[in-house]
């Protein structure tokens, strides 16, 4: 019987007669939804059916322009891959509209047909692979909204080539398509003279329609209100007020509606006078019109102070910092003059223009705006507002929150010159080509935009590009024109005008649109330049992020060259500071990360160069380090711990005490090396702290955590009471576990090189049923509240990042082990990490390690053919000169006769690191088992593995595609 139909029998089971059933299969039935908080939806599944298939069909009868938009990069991806596909669609309830018909053109290896049926209405979704077939069947249409958020149904099915269920839906299928129609441009043509659009209100489910926040009429004011990011920020606002505080700042992602938060501030607060500070007179006269639409009165009570202008007896003045920064205008004011100001883009107040007026005025309150306070000039946005925080809003809680408009973002790759992808040291003359505009446009016209008409920015590297690249665009069509930071402000202003009214296609621009510019319209954004930093990446995505009437979504087009800074990008859009590499890589291939219905999209190559990128990185070198802990520094107004990394969303606290360099053992000796004044710690105390962060900190087992923390309350704590706060806690109390909390803490599982390294002594003691610290430590605790500050913010680590692992067993699924954690966390008596090696049998267990893709310059002696055949086998190979009769081949191969637990842990590649996700536990197929030899010659054995859990498919999919070609 082939491992494919043992396969579907033991799903079968599992899914339709016995929950219970022991081998649960890799094809089981599964019920797919949406579910943000668990960062679950129907679109993952479908596109990892799309990933892996031969050919695909789809009867849908629903498709908009953002569900498309979700599968175009994969879909580029099976067309250079040669994999086509079919879908069949409709014109039922004249939902869809002739733009994605358009659309659907676009795909070259995608055959399209209109069904000639009355009442088309399905939802399914067929994927032919090598040896079966996957069907997804339910309620989800071809929409962002049914893939990503709407509350839907739906069931994947696998399916034997031979089985009758998968050729009942073939042929249902066949039998429509030809009957219905091909989708020609001439069919769009006709469709679109009768063409009456729907009633946006008849299929509520599967509308891509954005959620209007703003009001177009002055009568209307009074029915503003404030959405739920700007209600909690005023609350926020108001207590800081209440607490006698004078300052406070706003972060908000571009979008969100700062100037109305604003605006409503003012109104609750009532100043006598305001004043209102801007960098660029674009925004002076929206923000005038909001404020006037929000708190009515007179026209004259609204003013503007910028050039020509100087309405200085306004009560609401907005003034620009250029004017009113000028010692002329500022004089005309007592300092005193305004009881509110408000100073909007505040990360720019490092200027000296900004400190001049800001240092003049004595308001009773000022408040600051920005959506990036991170800078790199040194100046520290955060002392400025005496680190008040009002209120923190980044762009993912943003796009859950449903206040921007959602956006689909895709990674291209830029074009090669002689056989070179576009790099840092690209000439101008190489971004001109006719090749490359050629490719520019290709690309924007297949990625397309929401609406009926293009309104993009295009962000060029240099401004002689722009204006070449805008030049040779308009030779094939196109309306556009460059802006570059040497055009006046009348220039800029007409040019934004013309697009918003349809006369111009694209701007072409290199930083000048960074930030400070309102277009509402833009509904694609281009980005033809190598990420320099993330702040500047949010700062161009977050041009097109608000909401406006003429778009669904915006489009996002990102030309990934060769740059060395690639790895930028997932960490910008993902939000990720970690500084972890193998969270990036998993933030580039896993990107569920991004809520609503807004998607992030890498065709293959491009990935591939992010993967390249981030390969090549130094993320913790200690230059990147050291930027993080100033940012975090100037933020909270302080020395930050450890814990203040993990509470402000920072870098990682174990990157930074990886023990990799002997300033990393622990955090006393990170801020020495930062050169912060530190209280002394005794030689002692420095290596009892090292101990606990090297072996505590990442919370893996939640038993040291809870021992450690009740010490530090109680000088001694009974062997009862522990034991009722494990069970308290739901964690195991086994008599294995338990004498392996004591060989930690007493240090007899640690080698004699760690044992040195963290004080010889045993660090807590057992006597007469009492844990008790050592009489050193003790006194040490006593005596240094610095040290006992630092112990306890290890242990505020640890208690957060164990959150992540299960107390009730030993390992916990998908979960990163080193071969230390390993030997410790299955209760084995030393670390063996040394002898370890591939797999070692050893207490009735035996722990396999893998790494998937071997280095090309690995001896052959060692290059094993391990390698994943499905989600719920492994192809797994002993050591080599092993063979059949081998004692340790024998015991492994009869674990289950030997009630053996074999644990599989897995890394993508060396530069993982030390440590492995966890699969869970598998049994060999004692039929797979044989005998064969190594390149070296020498005999190996190698057996089929069959995992006791189907390995996540996202993982799964990170694991065995290789990042570089």
């Amino acid at each position: 019987m082939s491992n494919l139909i043992r396969n579907l029998e033991a799903s079968l089971n599992r899914g339709f007669i016995n929950q219970q059933h022991q081998d649960s299969g890799n094809y089981k039935p599964k019920l797919l939804i949406n579910n943000a908080k668990k960062s679950e939806n129907v679109l993952t599944t479908l596109i990892d059916e799309l990933e892996s298939c031969k050919s695909f069909i789809f009867s849908v009868a629903f498709i908009t322009e953002s569900g498309l938009a979700t599968l175009k990069s994969y879909l580029y991806d099976l067309h250079l891959k040669g994999i086509k596909g079919r879908i069949l669609t409709s014109t039922f309830l004249n939902f869809n509209q002739p733009k994605v018909f358009r659309e659907l053109m676009k795909l070259t290896n995608v055959e399209v047909r209109l069904a000639d049926l009355k009442g088309f209405h399905s939802k399914g979704y067929i994927f032919n692979k090598d040896t079966h077939y996957s069907l997804i069947v339910g309620s989800s249409n071809l929409t962002a909204q049914a893939l990503k958020v709407n509350y839907e149904w739906n069931v994947k099915l696998t399916s034997h080539e031979n089985g009758e269920l998968v050729h009942h839906f073939k042929n249902q299928f066949e039998e429509v398509w030809e009957k219905s129609r091909i989708l020609t441009e001439e069919w769009i043509a006709e469709y679109e003279k009768k063409y009456v659009d729907v009633n946006n209100h008849v299929i509520q489910n599967v509308l891509e329609m954005p959620s209007q926040y703003q009001t177009n009429s002055i009568e209307e004011a009074i029915n503003i209100v404030p959405n739920k990011m700007q209600q909690a920020a005023l609350e926020q606002i108001q207590s800081l007020r209440e607490a006698g505080n004078d300052k406070g700042l706003i972060i908000s992602a571009t979008g969100t509606g700062k100037t109305y938060l604003s605006a409503f501030d003012v109104r609750r607060f009532n100043p006598k006078r305001m004043l209102f500070i801007v960098h660029r007179e674009q925004i002076l006269k929206k923000a005038k019109a909001d404020f006037k639409k929000l708190l009515g009165g007179l026209e004259e009570d609204f003013g503007i102070l910028s050039g020509s202008q100087k309405q200085t007896n306004a009560r609401y003045l907005f003034a620009t910092i250029q004017t009113i920064s000028k010692d002329d205008v500022l004089s005309r004011f007592s300092e005193d003059e305004f009881d509110y100001i408000l100073v909007d883009e505040v990360h720019k107040a490092g200027a000296s223009s900004y400190q001049k007026v800001m240092n003049y005025f004595t308001p009773t309150f000022l408040l600051g705006m920005t959506a990036t306070p991170e800078r790199t000039d040194d100046f520290n946005i955060y002392g400025l507002f005496d680190y008040n925080i009002a209120y923190e809003i980044r762009l993912q809680e943003a796009l859950e929150e449903d206040m921007l408009c959602p956006f689909h973002y895709f990674g291209v790759t830029d074009i090669e010159y002689n056989g070179k992808l576009i790099d840092d040291s690209a000439v101008l003359s190489h971004l001109i080509t006719e090749e490359r505009v050629n490719h520019i446009i290709e690309k924007i016209n297949y990625y397309g935009f929401s609406g009926e008409s293009v309104k993009g920015l295009i962000f060029c590297s240099r401004k002689e590009e722009a204006g070449k690249l805008s030049a040779a665009i308009n030779e094939r069509g196109f309306r556009t024109v460059a802006l570059t930071g040497d055009h006046t402000q009348e220039e800029r202003e007409m040019r934004v005008n013309q697009l918003e009214n349809g006369t111009l296609d694209y701007i072409l621009t290199v930083d000048i649109f960074n930030e400070g510019i309102d277009i509402p319209c833009i509904n694609q954004v281009v980005m033809l330049r190598q990420t320099q930093s993330s702040i500047i990446f949010i700062q161009q995505l977050g041009r097109g992020l608000r909401k406006h009437t003429s778009k669904d979504y915006v489009t996002i087009i990102d030309f990934i060259g060769n740059y060395k800074n690639n790895y930028l990008i997932p960490i910008a859009l993902s939000g990720d500071k970690s500084q972890n590499k193998d969270n990036i890589r998993r933030r580039t291939k896993d990107t569920s990360y991004i809520k609503g219905v807004s998607t992030v999209n890498f065709e293959e190559i491009a990935k591939k160069q992010i993967f390249k990128s981030i390969n090549n990185s130094r993320l913790t070198e200690l230059r990147l380090i050291r930027e993080a802990f100033v940012e975090l520094e100037n933020k909270i107004g302080k020395t930050p711990y450890l814990h203040d990394f993990i509470l402000n969303h920072s870098i990682d606290p174990a990157v930074l005490v990886d023990g990799s360099k002997p300033y990393k053992l622990n955090y006393h000796q990170f801020l020495l090396k930062m050169t912060k004044e530190v209280s002394p710690l005794t030689d002692y105390e420095n290596k009892v702290l090292t101990m606990v962060t090297q072996e505590i900190l990442e919370g893996k087992r939640k038993h040291e955590i809870i021992l450690l923390e009740k010490l530090m309350n109680h000088k001694k704590v009974s062997y009862e009471d522990y034991i009722s706060q494990l069970q308290l806690s739901n964690c195991s109390t086994d008599e294995k576990t338990l004498n392996s909390i004591q060989r930690i803490f007493n240090l007899s599982f640690f080698n004699q090189v760690s044992r040195e390294k963290y004080g010889q002594k045993p660090i807590i003691n057992l006597n007469a049923g009492y844990f008790t610290y050592n009489e050193d430590i003790e006194k040490s605790l006593q005596n240094n509240e610095y040290f006992k500050f630092l112990i306890m913010d290890v242990i505020r680590c640890a208690k957060e990042k164990n959150k992540e692992y299960s107390c009730d067993r030993e390992l916990t699924l998908y979960e990163k082990y080193s071969r230390k954690d390993v030997c410790k966390l299955l209760n084995w008596d030393n670390d063996e990490t040394s002898t370890m090696f591939g797999y070692k049998t050893k207490h009735q267990t035996c722990p396999i390690f893998i790494t998937y893709h071997k280095n090309d310059e690995i001896e052959s002696s060692v290059k094993y053919g391990d390698e994943f055949l499905s989600q719920e086998i492994i192809k797994w190979f002993t050591r080599s000169n092993r063979t059949l009769s081998s004692q340790e081949v024998k015991t492994i191969i009869q674990a289950r006769k030997n009630n053996i637990d074999l644990h599989f842990f897995v890394k993508k590649d060396d530069d993982e690191g030390t440590e492995f996700y966890y699969l869970g536990k598998g049994l060999p197929d004692e039929d797979s088992v044989k005998q064969s030899t190594m390149e070296d010659g020498k005999p190996v054995v190698y057996m089929n593995m069959i995992m006791e859990n189907a390995i996540d498919s996202k993982l799964y999919n990170y694991i065995i595609n290789e990042n570089v070609e």
